[in-house]
């Protein structure tokens, strides 16, 4: 059983100030700094290019990195995998599917800063691309086995505070915050953040959209983001979508 996931974070930061987390180092009290908030960290020097006609990818040293905090990191509760996507018009789950491409799967916080520090923010992202932070290995897809009876809070936010709520809901969602805020027989699988010309599109993803009504996840976004006004937040189960193609219960 894995102590929880403040308690993690802590030991991290007693480990980290031992040795630096990459060869060329990173200022783990910064990123651990100010209650997680990552609104103000400025990644413009990242070594990842940005969307301009070539997607987000993972450099082969940070790989390498990556590869070493895996083996030797802390834990977390589960694995989520970073998947990326180009929204495309009138696309087949199928052809859907194709488009996805994974970046890397994280299962300690080592590693999960490790790749968070070496992409470009949502706010670099070219419109109509998407990051998906789901559990394990599952796919982004409404058809998805484990996704096809859930659905998704879907939530518009201002382009202002697009980075910010990412990350606030990056580290619920990898922290187990949502648990006690979902039904029995439920659970958090995933976070999307849709770039959009206007304004984006952030999705919390769950898998049972049966009493949805009983469940409390936007009241611990609220309490997650205080300040953050959603342009418009509801919750919409997979199913009654209309280009959904599973077999609807």
């Amino acid at each position: 059983m894995f102590m929880p996931f403040q308690q993690l974070c802590h030991l991290f930061c007693a480990l980290s100030m031992a040795k630096a987390l990459f060869a060329g180092g990173v200022d783990v009290e910064h990123i651990f700094g100010n209650k997680f908030n990552k609104a103000s960290r400025d990644r413009s020097s990242s070594p990842v290019p940005m969307v301009n006609g070539e997607s987000p990818k993972l450099s082969r040293k940070a790989i390498s990195n990556l590869g070493d905090t895996e083996k030797t990191g802390v834990p977390l509760n589960s694995a989520w995998t970073l998947w990326l996507d180009r929204s495309v018009p009138n696309l087949t789950a199928s052809e859907y599917e194709a488009n996805l491409r994974k970046i890397y799967t994280v299962s300690t916080i080592e590693s999960f800063w490790g790749v968070y520090n070496h992409i470009p923010p949502p706010s670099r992202l070219i419109p109509r691309y998407s990051y998906h932070l789901m559990r394990n290995n599952i796919r982004p897809v409404w058809e998805d086995e484990v996704n096809a009876n859930g659905g998704m809070w879907k939530l518009r936010c201002h382009k202002s505070v697009t980075d910010n709520v990412w990350n606030e809901l990056l580290l619920s969602c990898i922290g187990e915050q949502f648990t006690g805020y979902v039904n029995g027989g439920d659970d958090i699988i995933g976070l999307s953040v849709s770039i959009r010309k206007n304004d984006d599109l952030v999705q919390v993803w769950n898998i049972n959209s049966s009493n949805i009504e009983q469940c409390k996840v936007l009241e611990k976004i609220k309490e997650v983001l205080p300040h953050v006004i959603f342009e418009t937040s509801f919750y919409k189960p997979h199913q009654l979508h209309r280009a959904f193609e599973g077999r609807k219960m």
